[in-house]
């Protein structure tokens, strides 16, 4: 969960463990629960609203869902008044080809680019419109040697937002990317 906060783009601020509610459970037994954590994301328009979230394991929590109800009723309830939501997810939400994309884009991220050849290839993508990683690269070298070391330009741009990209499908040298910033120069 932590690698998908992290990498997106939207997220403005991550707490962990950010607060303890406190419910009475079905017996009117005073109870507390600490949710896992808040995402808070910049201001956009239109605005998201903030989540607090929990983290199980589906069989854990089919296991103990009866346990686990008067905690996120709490939650949610605690959520609505401040126009945030409740979630919780599960290794089904988390475990995604998204996932295994953000693992495989993370350390491009800090990479550094020469920001000349940033904008050229930028410039040529935005002449294609869109185009795949492959084509791309065939598009801004003819040389295999000057195509391999375009490939963490590439990977970076991607990271970082520079292209587009449909990270819910995997990402090979054939995924449709795009530009998303025109070139700086």
């Amino acid at each position: 969960m932590m690698e998908l906060i992290r990498f997106d783009r939207r997220v403005r601020q991550f707490s962990p463990q950010p607060l303890t509610l406190s419910y009475r459970d079905e017996k009117g037994n005073a109870r507390s629960y600490t949710p896992d954590g808040l995402i808070q994301f910049l201001h956009v328009d239109p605005p998201e609203p903030s989540i607090l979230y929990e983290v199980k394991f589906r069989e854990d929590f089919r296991a103990a869902w009866r346990t686990y109800l008067p905690k996120f009723r709490a939650a949610k309830a605690y959520c609505k008044e401040r126009g945030w939501v409740f979630r919780v997810y599960t290794e089904l939400e988390i475990r995604t080809v998204y996932l295994a994309n953000v693992k495989f884009l993370w350390p491009y991220i800090a990479r550094k680019v020469d920001p000349v050849m940033r904008d050229h290839v930028l410039n040529v993508l935005w002449d294609l419109g869109e185009a795949d990683p492959d084509f791309l690269l065939h598009a801004l070298s003819s040389d295999p040697n000057g195509r391999a070391l375009l490939i963490p330009t590439l990977w970076h741009m991607l990271a970082t937002g520079d292209i587009g990209c449909d990270l819910d499908q995997k990402l090979t040298m054939n995924s449709r990317i795009w530009p998303m910033k025109e070139a700086q120069s």
